[in-house]
């Protein structure tokens, strides 16, 4: 397995997890375990080892009020997901962010017209910096 930017992938269970915090700010261990209760029943204790895990990986942090933690995302999905696709277009791409799009195309994940209005909305973002 290989670290995406310095830190470890979220196991499947973690990612389950982690994709709660992310539509939940500022949730605590049980108000994970209840919100995930219909797709998937969880201990208590398993919630809070997990939540513990994603922190000792990086992708949650918590703060304490009274005596309960609450966890927040410590990044975004887009900046994870970049971090991943970096970490894929290195490892098997050997650092072409072009070998990765042509291969997309290629197999027909992304369309030659998705590509081009991406390549449109890139210029956009380049103007407004200039």
């Amino acid at each position: 397995m290989f670290n995406i930017g310095g830190r470890k992938p979220p196991t499947p269970l973690e990612q389950f997890l982690l994709d709660f915090v992310w539509t939940h700010p500022s949730c605590t261990a049980e108000m994970c375990r209840e919100g995930l209760a219909s797709e998937r029943k969880l201990k208590d204790s398993t919630v809070r080892t997990v939540l513990r895990k994603l922190e000792e990986k990086g992708y949650v942090t918590h703060s304490v009020e009274g005596r309960t933690f609450v966890f927040r995302a410590a990044d975004t999905r887009r900046n994870v997901a970049v971090e991943a696709a970096t970490q894929l277009i290195e490892r098997f791409c050997d650092g072409s962010v072009e070998e990765l799009l042509v291969g997309l195309v290629d197999h027909q994940v992304l369309e030659p017209n998705e590509l081009q209005r991406l390549a449109q909305k890139i210029a956009a973002r380049k103007e407004k910096q200039a």
